[in-house]
């Protein structure tokens, strides 16, 4: 009796544990879902690219790579869901208030290399998944990152909060006169592709200057060109040009990406579906043109380029190993020679497939200035894309600041624009990390003057109380 007693309680808990499990099944593939829709987005707002380790591991967001400011270097931090070194204590608004206000768990102020000024337009659904996708699918790395140290004042986070009322705001707002495509593809290019962090030049506070929106800006010496629909930056550009362009860095007889831009290819865009670049480049052709210059137009070459004969050619041919880091080497032609032709060619065509690309056909060489036919010397150029990858070498440490203006000036002169002339002092500049900002330069003296100002209200202050006492 007892048994029998006891079967439609064990029936009951039976159905009770296939409710049960059928139940967490469901959980399980809606949160499976959302860690997949957490991943993607965590691709399209680049997060791998900056909260990366600063050595190639199998460790994505453990931190510690060193991002160059102008107010100096800051580390990334590990955003792992690592209870000790991560965010894994984190509750979703604290997630939400990082992202969107730029303001840690502890409540200290993140400084705005962590674009939270474009994150701030994220939507709640995007940020909900984002948080599943970084607490779920991310393996957590208890591992600690070193803190950023910033020179003083830069280093008294709490003055964020003043720049954060002047400057922090939603960066989207949804457009009803405009269609589906072009309202996701601003989004992704305003808020999870922040792409005006680099293409927008910045005020004397180091905000976005808004009335210049994407009209280009130099960003540790690259320059970041105007993507606007202007004539000086992409209003010759097909959509389909650009879309290309987005998913590898490369059109031909156009431009090829470097620095941050193909980080960004590499970490980011690469992984974007056909249907988000497209909006993306959609978006990006209709944005108001601002003129920033002559209108580029590669098409043409600015000059007949005069082929060059293996008679002229062979004396430039040297066997000496210390030719490119001799320092009173600076022929240009030479140099060239010896560093370059191997894959530009000799006459600047580059290869017939355009894996090594033109001089000639080429926005490096022919834009506004010469900042990224530069960089590109000095730093190289490094881009994965889905099917190849791209690996010019960097010359910064053979050849001198006198040697890498020499090379630039016969490459503009040969195949760019004449009109730009490269001088050592440039290439220096460049080299440590661009034009210093005018807040930068500024803040000794605005340092003195906040001390001369506090010395004067103290002896105000001072002579008051005495003559009351008097």
């Amino acid at each position: 009796m007892r048994l029998n007693a006891s079967l439609p309680a064990l029936g009951a808990a039976l159905a009770a544990s296939l409710v049960s499990l059928t139940s967490h099944a469901a959980v399980s593939e809606a949160d499976e879902a959302l860690i997949q829709k957490g991943e993607y987005l965590a691709r399209a707002a680049d997060c791998s690219a900056c909260h990366r380790p600063p050595e190639e591991t199998d460790k994505p967001f453990a931190g510690g790579y060193v991002i160059a400011s102008p107010m100096g270097d800051i580390v990334a931090s590990n955003i792992t869901p690592s209870h000790e070194y991560g965010i894994g204590d984190y509750s979703e608004a604290q997630f939400k208030r990082a992202l969107t206000e730029g303001i840690r768990a502890d409540g200290a102020h993140l400084y705005p290399a962590m674009p939270y000024t474009a994150y701030s337009g994220l939507t709640d659904d995007d940020i909900h998944a984002l948080y599943v996708y970084f607490m779920h699918g991310v393996e957590p790395v208890d591992e600690p990152t070193p803190e950023t140290s910033l020179p003083f004042p830069f280093n008294l986070r709490f003055s964020m909060a003043a720049w954060n009322f002047l400057f922090l705001d939603d960066a989207y707002t949804y457009d009803p006169e405009q269609s589906e495509a072009l309202n996701y593809g601003r989004y992704l290019v305003d808020t999870l592709g922040h792409c005006g962090s680099c293409h927008t030049p910045r005020n004397a506070l180091m905000g976005e200057s808004s009335d210049r929106y994407l009209s280009g800006a130099n960003v540790g010496g690259w320059y970041a060109p105007n993507i606007t629909s202007d004539a000086s930056g992409i209003g010759s550009w097909s959509e389909d040009e650009l879309v290309q362009y987005l998913r590898t860095g490369h059109v031909e007889n156009r431009a090829q990406a470097g620095g941050g831009m193909a980080e960004a290819i590499e970490h980011s865009l690469r992984h974007l579906s056909d249907d988000d670049l497209h909006s993306m480049a959609a978006y990006l052709k209709q944005v108001p043109p601002t003129a920033t210059g002559p209108a580029i137009d590669v098409s043409q070459a600015p000059h007949e380029v005069e082929p060059v004969s293996l008679a002229t050619l062979e004396p430039l041919r040297s066997d000496d190993t210390q030719a490119m880091v001799d320092a009173d080497s600076i022929d240009g032609q030479t140099l060239y020679n010896a560093a370059c032709a191997s894959c530009h060619q000799v006459d600047g065509q580059g290869t017939e497939d355009q894996f090594y690309p033109s001089l000639i056909h080429n926005t490096a060489t022919q834009g506004v200035n010469a900042d990224n036919l530069i960089m590109s010397v000095l730093q190289g150029v490094h881009r994965e894309t889905n099917d190849y990858t791209v690996a010019m070498p960097a010359f910064g440490e053979q050849l001198s600041d006198e040697q890498i203006a020499a090379v630039s000036n016969y490459v503009l002169s040969q195949y760019g624009n004449p009109e730009l002339e490269v001088d050592a002092a440039r290439v220096t500049e460049l080299r440590q990390g661009g034009p210093t900002p005018l807040l930068v330069k500024a803040m000794p003296w605005l340092i003195a003057a906040g001390v001369i100002f506090v010395l004067f209200v103290l002896g105000m202050i001072t002579f008051l109380i005495r003559g009351k006492k008097r």
